[in-house]
């Protein structure tokens, strides 16, 4: 079980997004913006944050930014779940704000907790 928190101004994203990790069996945390994620993830304390990337306010590269120069001990894993396609710069945009992964919306679902099961069985 991986503890993952999910980022996204798409509220009905966040909540399937959720369900399917909880169905999962992963413990989950959601908001609709980034504007305070660093007290997010300190607090969480998530394996995992999946984060859309265009968000009103503070961006998802912003976001990782941030976490990955807060928080330089602990690495969760960053996911950039994004309507950007890959192709262009936008996906090494992504990989040089500390994302470990970039996936387009939307996503098949097997391929995120694919990526999530690893962390998950580490606890």
């Amino acid at each position: 079980m991986a503890r993952v928190l999910v980022v996204d101004d798409n509220q009905d994203q966040v909540a399937t997004l959720m369900a399917l990790l909880r169905l999962e069996g992963h413990v989950t945390e959601g908001h609709s913006d980034a504007e305070k994620i660093v007290a997010c993830v300190r607090e969480f304390e998530p394996d995992a944050v999946i984060l859309d990337l265009a968000m009103p306010g503070k961006s998802g590269l912003d976001a990782a930014r941030e976490i990955r120069e807060a928080i330089p001990g602990k690495r969760p894993m960053l996911i950039a779940l994004t309507a950007e396609r890959p192709a262009g710069p936008a996906r090494a945009i992504a990989q040089m704000n500390g994302f470990d992964y970039y996936l387009v919306k939307p996503c098949d679902p097997k391929v995120l907790m694919a990526l999530i099961a690893p962390i998950g069985k580490s606890h």
